[in-house]
């Protein structure tokens, strides 16, 4: 090998540059305190981007900092799959192999996918699975192993060339710029600002990585005429002359990579003139080189950003002793330099290769790449094993030998899905569909589905026997463009295959491609997925059982368990759920069994529901299918909500959270915390649902997530009475859904948002008329969790309106409208059937009838369920009714509109808790609340909720369980349990420790310890 000697260009000075070199190391600071930051580094090409980089990290090593380098590879025009961050963890490995190998343990093979010294992935052994998971899977262990690593060592990642990072690796950027928490880590990524044009895939990237509070992003400038000035004496050893600088300045407009070459040509070849394009002044210096030196640079420009040594010398084909001359030349020409892994050559700068590759005319550029391929299979060790296939492929595709180059196009796709980088297994099978025509017909009849393809539609042929089509290769890039986000390529490519398959002679084909194109437009938001679905199965229908055949109706029951479930729902589970078992697809009959249960639950069978999906749970769990281990996850715990058994749903929730995360499931965490969040605000633990809601659209990469957020969001201002957040979060979560899909649990949770809005805003006549466009189509079955609430949002916003004048033109006929709704849904468990009575107490306070009685009946069901803000609402309305009947009833009132009050402020309801206020000021009623507490509060320090704290003043005060009950308006086993978890968070034995403890930190002081 051999290193820089001989001509000096590049300044030994380093110049200017201060304010960014205290940007970084500001960044270095923070991360060295365990706060993950990323610093984005943008300039033009030779602006001295790299040069920064090489100051700032050997000041890092010196403040003790590890840094791993790694650059985006650039082999003719293609990226190479996770480049950069294949080099960096490499690095990271050598410099903390103990820290490195106990952050990967359990993982390796899986990891083996970005540094395959690691082992063989799974799928390289067939044993691994494909899904939209799979890259976040990758992606998440990746986040995780750089958080251990970076527990207690200091580490720099510097990315370098993003300009030419390939799809996977901006995609594992992102997810690492979102998802990283701890770790004392600086990820410093450069990339060129010129390069960026508004097409670039880059782009969309780097406007969303700027708005992260982590993220910083650095624009470097051109030097100015001081800062030039200052370099060129740096590289001419002498104070320059002024009319040379001012000359030098202007020509190069301040670039620094210009200012060196400039600079070198006036000093060696005296060039005061400088009349050459800037092109041509680099491409001079390239024909300066002796003639074989000048072979060499050509042949190193076409290999790619880095060339081994070996494979240089196999396609020189000159003798050692002359090729080592040429490179000696090259490298003292400081044209080449020697590459850092210290195997091979790479450009001094990329621009000086950029201007050598342009000058090759078209047939020597596919000669040399021919040669470069020769070469490369002739001896694959020439180059490391990672980027054998993925560089062969693209030798042959640019040297336009299409019977070469179409298999090693396909072979560098399938180890592209291996790696799961599946942006890069796209582009390779585009590039495939592109080359099929030309290869000849010998060479395609030779590809194998086998070989080539996981996911095409079982057809019942033998894959290691079946010639590949073109059909086969647009149904694995179809699934490839699903899996990397590219939807609308995706979806271009079904709708060419779909045109193919018109004459129908491959129904099952045909009806494969159709539930993709379903799954593609609802993740787009374009569309339902209906039309598609339908089309798949009557494409199926009198077909023999087949894995397609049950595929399509596990589809169809799922879309109709979320659409219109039914009687037909059910049946398509049920059948598909046989088909799969006659075809041996377990996972999906796993599938369909999840949605089956689902289906029971609405349906009314709850616990045959219930266990059937526990028992899916367990299953998929043991067995690895992740997956629909993941889905059940989702469903499960949102069956649980509907029936109003939210407390057993969260530690459920918890534990799809650990799942989810552990195999880097996204999207299905995404739900899971939006789940967790709805049944969090059903359980009174509004902040805690808030910010669950906040982690599902943090996480979420697809709107529905996100939209659902939103929704939850907007649930909560509206009970807090903020009417413009709630506006604004219940558009935002309208827009995320779009207008297409009108899945009912999407849709009916909005209307009642929007008549709550309606409705606190004064516009009754909206709120009628969101209402009146939900029934006019009616209530889909087994909908009762979404119907109930919006009817009793319709209710309450009728009856809060009597009196106004405006209201009663209509009312009549709206409340009646109400009633018959009410008549369609079902009051198959306790909570909806208190919600029903709930309805029923609204609509006749609409009608001037508001009876004591009702309402208590109410408390009394609520009561029995953990719905905290549903119950101090009731006995709001309890408490209402008293104080307009009968004027004995103060005292029960009193106390009453104080649980109200008091739940209203933990939960920080400010309409509920001035309607009580305004209740008691009426009644001339003594709202006796507790203190305000500071920050330093000992019963918030000890974790106590509202609720809580309320049964430990009665427990100080020696009350027994059944006359907190009583005091409460709770159950005495309600009232047990609170006592237990009281004595459990203060960590005593019994209820004389638990009052001694509250006496002791001032709990309950003596002006508001007796509200008897």
């Amino acid at each position: 090998m051999l290193w820089t000697v001989g001509s000096r260009s590049v300044s030994p000075v380093f110049v200017g540059r201060t304010d960014e070199l205290s940007t970084l190391h500001d960044a270095l600071a923070r991360s060295a305190a365990g706060e993950p930051r990323t610093v984005l580094l943008g300039g033009e090409a030779g602006v001295g981007k790299s040069r920064l980089i090489e100051e700032f990290t050997g000041s890092a090593v010196c403040r003790g900092a590890v840094v791993a380098l790694g650059g985006c590879v650039e082999v003719g025009a293609d990226g190479l799959p996770f480049a950069p961050f294949s080099a960096a963890l490499r690095a990271l490995r050598r410099e903390l192999p103990d820290a490195f190998a106990a952050a990967i343990a359990g993982h390796e093979e899986e990891l083996a996918r970005l540094v395959p010294e690691l082992g063989e992935p799974p799928t390289a052994r067939g044993t691994g699975r494909h899904d939209e998971e799979g890259m976040a899977r990758l992606f998440e262990l990746t986040a995780r192993l750089l958080e251990r690593v970076a527990a207690d060592h200091t580490v720099v990642m510097v990315l370098e060339d993003l300009h030419w990072a390939d799809a996977s690796t901006r995609h594992l950027l992102a997810h690492l710029f979102r998802t990283l928490r701890t770790g004392r880590l600086l990820i410093l990524a450069s990339y060129r600002s010129d390069d960026i044009h508004r097409r670039h895939p880059l782009r969309p990237l780097l406007a969303e990585l700027e708005r992260l509070r982590t993220v910083r992003r650095l624009e470097l400038a051109r030097f100015t005429r001081r800062e030039v000035s200052r370099q060129i004496a740096g590289i001419l050893a002498a104070e320059p002359d002024p009319a040379q600088v001012d000359e030098i300045f202007e020509r190069s407009d301040g670039n620094a990579f210009f200012v060196e070459e400039l600079a070198v040509a006036v000093r060696e070849r005296g060039c005061p003139s400088l009349r050459e394009s800037l092109r041509d002044l680099l491409l001079v210096r390239v024909e300066a080189l002796p003639e074989p030196a000048q072979r060499i640079v050509r042949i190193a420009a076409e290999g790619g950003s880095t060339v081994e040594h070996g494979l240089l010398a196999a396609v020189a084909r000159l003798s050692e002793d002359d090729l080592i001359e040429a490179l000696r030349d090259a490298v003292n020409a400081n044209i080449l330099i020697a590459a850092r892994t210290g195997d091979g050559y790479r450009f001094r700068h990329s621009l000086v290769r950029e201007a050598v590759s342009d000058d090759l005319l078209p047939g020597e550029r596919s000669r040399l790449n021919r040669r470069y391929a020769e070469a490369l299979e002739a001896d694959p060790a020439l180059v490391p094993a990672d980027q054998r296939i993925t560089r062969l492929a693209s030798y042959w595709y640019h040297a336009h030998d299409p019977a070469k180059a179409l298999p090693a196009v396909l072979d560098a796709s399938v180890e592209a899905r291996a790696r799961h980088a599946y942006g890069e297994q796209l582009r390779l099978l585009e590039r495939a569909m592109e080359l099929w025509d030309a290869a000849p017909q010998e060479v395609r009849s030779r590809l194998r589905l086998a070989d080539c393809t996981e996911t095409y539609a079982p057809c019942g042929c033998d894959p290691a026997t079946t010639p590949l089509t073109y059909l086969d290769l647009m149904a694995e890039a179809a699934v490839a463009g699903r899996f990397c986000g590219e939807r609308d390529r995706a979806l271009r490519i079904i709708k060419r295959a779909l045109r193919l398959l018109e004459d129908g002679h491959d129904p099952l084909r045909a009806a494969w491609f159709w539930v993709q194109r379903s799954r593609l437009v609802q993740a787009k938001a374009q569309g339902d997925g209906r039309r598609e679905l339908d089309t798949a199965q009557e494409l199926v229908r009198g077909l023999p059982p087949s894995e397609v055949h049950a595929e399509v109706l596990a589809n169809v029951a799922n879309w109709a368990m979320v659409h219109e479930p039914g009687p037909d729902a059910l049946s398509a589970a049920e059948r598909a759920v046989e088909y799969a078992r006659m075809v041996g697809a377990r996972e999906i009959e796993m599938t369909a069994r999840l949605t089956l249960g689902g289906l029971m639950v609405q349906a009314g069978g709850i616990e045959a529901g219930l266990a059937e999906m526990y028992e899916v749970n367990k299953r998929t769990v043991a067995d690895g299918i992740a997956a629909v281990a993941a889905r059940s996850y989702v469903n499960l715990p949102s069956a649980l909500e509907s029936v109003g058994r939210s407390r057993e749903a969260v530690p459920l929730l918890e534990e799809g959270i650990a799942f989810t995360r552990r195999f880097g499931l996204l999207g299905s965490e995404a739900w899971v915390w939006g789940n967790l969040a709805e049944s969090l605000f059903t359980l009174g633990r509004w902040e805690e649902a808030a910010e669950a809601a906040s982690r599902s659209r943090y996480i979420g990469q697809s709107a529905k997530p996100r939209g659902f957020h939103a929704r939850i969001r907007a649930e909560i201002a509206l009970a807090r009475g903020d009417l413009t957040e709630a506006a604004g979060q219940l558009a935002e979560a309208r827009e995320h859904f779009g207008p297409h899909d009108i899945a009912p649990q999407h849709s009916l949770p909005l209307v009642r948002v929007a008549i709550g809005i309606a409705a606190g805003e004064g516009r009754l006549l909206d709120a009628r008329a969101e209402l009146e466009r939900v029934l006019e189509d009616g209530f889909p079955p087994g909908t009762q969790r979404y119907g109930w609430p919006l009817l009793l949002a319709a209710a309450t916003a009728e009856a809060d309106a009597v009196g106004l004048p405006a209201a009663a033109p209509g009312r009549p006929e709206a409340v009646a409208r109400i009633h018959r709704a009410a008549k369609s849904l079902a009051t198959n468990v306790p909570v909806w059937q208190a919600y029903e009575r709930w309805v029923h107490a609204e609509l006749l306070r609409a009608e001037g009838r508001n009876r004591p009685e009702e309402w208590a009946q109410l408390v009394a069901a609520f009561e029995t369920l953990e719905r905290p803000y549903d119950l101090a609402r009731v006995r709001c309305r309890l408490a209402e009714a008293l104080l307009a009947a009968d004027e004995d009833q103060r005292s029960r009132a009193t106390e009453l509109l104080r649980l109200v009050h008091a739940t209203a402020e933990h939960l920080r309801a400010r309409p509920l808790a001035d309607r009580a206020a305004l209740l008691a000021r009426r009644a001339r009623l003594t709202l006796t609340c507790a203190p305000q507490r500071s920050a330093a509060d000992p019963a918030e320090s000890l974790g106590l909720t509202g609720r809580e704290r309320e049964v430990l003043r009665l427990v100080a005060d020696g009350r027994t369980n059944r006359q907190i009950a009583e005091e409460l308006f709770i159950s005495p086993k309600t009232a047990s349990v609170h006592v237990s978890n009281i004595l459990a968070k203060l960590g005593v034995s019994g209820r004389g420790e638990a009052a001694a403890m509250a006496h002791r930190l001032g709990l309950f002081p003596p002006e508001s310890g007796d509200r008897r």
